[in-house]
């Protein structure tokens, strides 16, 4: 239904105890404005006002009646009862309450539209901790088989076989002979030799 300027003006100074109040045209009707949120509209020169689960008993209890819009079976705004329409400080407490209503309602999609953020933000860590964890794990593994840094698939490099250590002075088996030996070994040869030169054999006087 059409809005009259009359009543637009009517219905501003109503709420405008509420501080700066605008009327915007939207969807063939007029919202009311302050400090940048909708809290009002108007629809056929009546005015309804927002509300919500903290605010809307105090309009059913007045027997308040709700906005219908075209196609839709309920909405948030409420008619505020007729003694709240003589004049901008009986329209004050129901003002209030429907403003109250906007800041909790645009509070409330600023926190959605923070969840998905903080939930990717949080993702993104995860995924950055598992890398570098799996990063640390791979070079700790290279570093245990002997890799070389830098070289993907590197071997495992062969131990060397140890060498044998060469036997000490002590451990050595002499092959010289002893002293002992070679005196034994002259006495010996020098009988034989005097034998084969066929040289007297002493004999004892009988």
């Amino acid at each position: 239904m059409p809005i009259s300027p009359s009543f637009v003006d009517h219905a501003v100074d109503l709420v405008s105890a509420l501080g700066p109040v605008q009327a915007r045209r939207m969807f063939g009707g007029v919202g009311l404005y302050c400090d940048g949120l909708m809290f009002g509209l108007l629809d056929g020169d009546e005015l309804f006002l927002k509300t919500d689960g903290e605010t809307r008993p105090w309009f059913l209890e007045a027997g308040c009646r709700m906005w219908i819009y075209p196609g839709m079976y309920e909405t948030s705004y409420y008619r505020p009862p007729d003694e709240a329409h003589e004049d901008a400080e009986a329209m004050l407490p129901w003002a209030r309450l429907a403003l109250d209503a906007a800041v909790r309602a645009q509070a409330a999609r600023a926190a959605k539209a923070r969840a998905p953020r903080r939930a990717g933000a949080k993702a993104r860590g995860t995924r950055g901790a598992a890398a570098k964890a799996a990063k640390a794990a791979k070079a700790k593994a290279r570093a245990g088989t002997g890799a070389r840094p830098g070289r993907k698939g590197a071997r495992p490099s062969k131990p060397r076989p140890a060498r044998k250590a060469a036997p000490s002075a002590a451990g050595r088996k002499s092959t010289a002979p002893s002293p002992k030996t070679r005196r034994a070994g002259v006495r010996a040869g020098g009988r034989g030799s005097a034998r084969r030169r066929g040289a007297p054999s002493a004999r004892r006087p009988r």
